[in-house]
């Protein structure tokens, strides 16, 4: 056995020295085994080229080969390699039907399995569930020459591949098939459903349901993808192309289950994260660092019954790219109480946070005096403000904040019509800077120029301020209306939502006046809109509306400069073409709905978010801030949703306008 061992591991190197370059095996890297089954619908699948590659780097490099097998007539496979010293290294398998044997048409079949990022099963799956969780986790990194890209956003995506999909076992993953996933949402049938449709390739071979699942998945203006694994990678890229005729396609294979009862509006893949499961009530917003990590702003104590009386959140939440916790999280002190929509993580890696006062109905705790400060957190969580917090410099009830690649770290001071500055992330230089020209300062972004945009939900303003703290233009006009989040894109313009009625709870309103204004919801309100404001601070003459605007809350700028917006009702995303047309479908003007006109990207997974956030992976994180039917004691929402893939990937942290990595 020992011989044959070495004599399969010297053909191997042999194949790939000869294959070139690219293929070659470095000396002295470890040797390695991997056993594996190719198997589709109907059972096991032989004959399949089966080939492990590591993913290559973004800047330049491309995918190595580094080992063949072709799986036998039970569908097994054995991969000799060489494991790479890089403990980064990103390992994935493709089993491809497409060399087929001479005479034979050419099977446009491509399985796909993620083998890093988590521990290797001692026996690696390759089926249709494996291929659409390593299609949609890497959808952002995956071209005709196969998977590259950088860290983290990268390795981050291999990681996130194994909550959708088994490896070892080919069938649903632990963390999407148990709440608050599960038959929570309908999301783990959606992941079947999208194999099933795979399978009505792989169980059919070359033909007429190949040709459909090509044609169906066909991106406009994009090339026609040339085997099962690119469609559904185009699918994961453009979620509304074609969903209701790639359903019925679905449905004429119904190998796995369960699955959707009717096609949904578009083939968004949402799963929800709730970290330990006692700690998520009411996250507000949220903001990536580095190495892809979430921070996650929390408004009350966490507890599950909606009856029992929520004080302010004392923790700030950090949950791993893959949901659980980070070490030592949640993290507490620092003088935090009832944390809002203001949270950001600075040019040097440490998180801050806003002290809102945020509590539910009945909390005995007068939040007076904690609603006056901000938090700094170190990158393990250890609290760096004091145990009163940061003040002074205006702060009363903050919220948006954002830093810029100085190390400035920017509060919008709700209540007191104003924002702080706090240079090189230096607390003892805070100093406030008055914002004339908006009342109720909310949502802010730092654009590539490093000048802050603010905007001003009781005054239908935005206030443009200088890097140096010198106020700048007042933008009204343009549809601005209630406004709450801002985000800039890469060419310095402004993005603002526009939510019509909502009120922020400070000054002179409350939180019983937010509740009252979503109340009897009947559907999208009069006002809802997105406005586009001009580097030059002129906005564009009419706002846009559509693509699932409902109660517009959070905006987020992906890396292809397309307008992500969150919604505080109608459980939906929308998504807005921006000034990069060359990323939108053909024909699009900026501002054009991307995402369905009619409903946006709905889930059932979603309740009323608030914020919304894009990761160097390219995946839409979304606040469930507030339960559907809010009960004032304790109104939140108790996760985070995810939408796998669905964005171009952001740097973090983000410290002036999205880029691409």
């Amino acid at each position: 056995m020992r011989r044959r061992r070495g004599v399969l591991i010297a053909a191997a190197l042999l194949a790939q020295l000869a294959a070139g370059p690219s293929q070659a095996v470095a000396a002295g890297w470890e040797p390695a085994e991997q056993c594996g089954v190719v198997r589709g619908g109907d059972g096991p699948l032989g004959g399949a080229e089966v080939t492990l590659y590591q993913a290559g780097d973004g800047g330049g490099g491309r995918p190595r080969v580094l080992g063949r097998a072709r799986s036998r007539e039970d569908g097994r496979f054995t991969l000799d390699y060489r494991r790479p010293e890089d403990l980064r290294a990103v390992l994935y398998v493709l089993a491809d039907f497409g060399r087929e044997r001479r005479g034979a048409a050419r099977s446009p079949v491509t399985l796909a399995a993620v083998l890093s990022g988590a521990a290797a099963p001692s026996e690696l799956v390759v089926n249709e569930r494996t291929t659409v969780a390593a299609a949609y986790a890497l959808a952002r990194f995956t071209g005709p020459g196969g998977v590259t890209g950088t860290y983290p956003g990268l390795q981050n995506a291999a990681a996130i591949a194994h909550n959708l999909a088994d490896t070892g076992t080919g069938e649903i993953a632990a963390p999407l098939a148990a709440p608050p996933n599960g038959d929570q949402t309908s999301t783990m049938a959606e992941v079947n459903t999208l194999a099933n449709l795979l399978a009505s390739c792989v169980t059919a071979g070359p033909g007429s349901a190949c040709d459909q699942l090509l044609d169906l998945a066909h991106r406009p203006g994009r090339e026609r993808p040339r085997d099962t694994l690119q469609a559904a990678v185009d699918i994961a890229h453009d979620p509304g192309n074609n969903a209701a005729a790639l359903f019925d396609l679905a449905a004429t294979t119904p190998r796995y289950g369960p699955a959707l009862p009717a096609a949904p509006d578009a083939w968004t893949v949402a799963l929800r994260y709730d970290g330990n499961g006692h700690e998520v009530d009411g996250p507000g917003n949220l903001a990536f660092d580095a190495d892809g990590n979430a921070w996650i702003s929390n408004n009350y104590g966490f507890d599950a019954d909606p009856l029992v009386p929520a004080c302010g959140g004392r923790t700030v939440l950090k949950f791993t790219p893959t949901g659980q916790d980070a070490p030592g999280a949640p993290y507490r002190g620092g003088g935090l109480y009832g944390a809002g929509f203001g949270i950001t993580v600075d040019a040097k890696g440490s998180a801050w946070v806003g002290s809102f006062g945020f509590q539910g109905r009945d909390c005995p705790v007068d939040p007076t005096g904690l609603e006056r400060s901000v938090s700094q957190f170190a990158p393990d969580g250890t609290p760096l403000s004091p145990p009163q917090g940061w003040r002074g410099a205006g702060i009363v009830q903050p919220q948006g904040m954002s830093a810029d690649r100085a190390g400035t770290v920017w509060v919008a001071n709700c209540g007191s019509d104003s924002v702080a500055r706090i240079p090189d992330g230096d607390a003892a230089r805070a100093r406030e800077v008055a914002t004339p020209g908006v009342h109720k300062p909310f949502g802010t972004s730092v654009d590539p120029a490093g000048r802050l945009w603010v905007s001003g939900n009781g005054s239908d303003t935005v206030q443009v301020v200088g890097p140096d703290g010198t106020p700048g233009p007042t933008v009204s006009g343009g549809g601005l209306n209630k406004p709450l989040g801002v985000a800039t894109d890469s060419r310095g313009n402004a993005w603002v939502s526009n939510s019509g009625i909502l009120p922020v709870p400070c000054g002179n309103s409350s939180v019983d006046d937010l509740a009252n204004a979503v109340a009897a919801e009947a559907g999208p309100r009069p006002g809802t809109s997105v406005t586009l404001i001009g580097s030059d601070g002129t906005p564009a003459p009419e706002p846009f509306t559509n693509g699932g605007l409902f109660l517009p809350w959070g905006v987020a700028v992906d890396g292809d400069d397309t307008v992500w917006v969150a919604n505080f009702g109608g459980h939906r995303v929308a998504r807005l073409c921006g000034v990069n047309l060359a990323a939108c479908p053909p024909g699009y003007r900026t501002g054009q709905p991307i995402s369905p006109a009619g409903t946006g990207y709905t889930s059932d997974g979603l309740e009323r978010n608030t914020g919304v956030q894009i990761d160097p992976s390219g995946n839409v994180w979304l606040a469930n801030n507030w339960r559907t039917v809010p009960i004032q004691t304790n109104p939140g929402g108790h996760e985070v949703v995810v939408l796998i893939g669905a964005a171009a990937p952001v740097p973090a942290p983000q410290l002036g306008g999205p880029a691409q990595p």
